[in-house]
């Protein structure tokens, strides 16, 4: 199987304008993840996709396969399946360009072992949520699945609500997905459900028409990058591994 990473990266963002290329320990943030995204023996190639000539000049500095895609995505995903139709594979991770700290091992996790036999594929890894105070804040989003572990539905609000039992473990998804070129494809040539409009979350196109989203489980601790604080913690923990060792550059 050919296994291509796509790592979407936009210069705008409302809260964090040219987060991309923000400064982490003498490199931009999407040096770091691609960086832990070529570990991940079992893919094969790794691009980012980006609609800004800084990003991709950054990328040529750095040596990092990039694709220059439209400038009118509405949605990473649609991003993505501009670069599969470009890049041909059997199936395409895609990871939030944003956890500078992402674990390989969980990028792993969502691979199959072997092809799938389905019209369509999509898989999102999901782990447990421990604190309250990530149940009910709106930029965790919150997902239940039936006993396949496939996607029941997912929501920026805490689901289930524990009426009848408070014996109940949430699960948030964590940024990694996993698409075959079926799925991008029936994805761009699908119009935004009722629910997809509300909750403002991709996956909920899949599920709104039929389609099963495979829910992977994974033990993870995410640090993302959302804001320029985020930013300063992080960089404070990477300075810190690098003073021990963890980290060589």
């Amino acid at each position: 199987m050919k296994i291509v990473a796509v790592i979407p990266a936009r210069f705008q963002s409302s809260r964090f304008p040219g987060k991309p290329l923000a400064d982490l320990c003498g490199y931009p943030l999407v040096w770091w993840v691609y960086q832990q995204v070529k570990k991940v023996r079992q893919i094969n190639e790794v691009y980012i996709a980006t609609d800004d000539d800084r990003i991709f000049q950054i990328c040529k500095k750095y040596s990092m396969l990039c694709i220059m895609t439209r400038k009118d995505h509405s949605t990473s995903t649609e991003r993505v399946y501009e670069v599969a139709q470009k890049i041909p594979a059997d199936y395409f991770v895609v990871i939030n360009g944003d956890e500078p700290l992402i674990d390989p091992k969980i990028i792993k996790a969502i691979i199959p072992t072997v092809k799938e036999k389905c019209d369509l594929y999509v898989g999102n890894l999901m782990t447990e949520i421990k604190s309250p105070v990530e149940a009910v804040d709106f930029t965790n989003i919150k997902v239940v699945t039936d006993f396949q572990s496939n996607a029941l539905f997912m929501s920026r609000s805490p689901i289930p609500y524990p009426k009848s039992s408070i014996d109940y473990v949430y699960y948030k998804h964590v940024g990694v997905l996993i698409y075959d070129i079926n799925a991008l494809k029936f994805f761009a040539n699908t119009p935004k459900g009722y629910n997809e409009k509300i909750e403002d979350i991709n996956e909920l196109r899949f599920i709104e028409n039929g389609q099963k989203v495979r829910m992977i489980e994974v033990q993870a601790n995410s640090l993302s990058v959302d804001t320029p604080k985020d930013l300063e913690h992080i960089s404070r923990i990477i300075s810190k591994k690098i003073e021990n060792g963890e980290i060589s550059l």
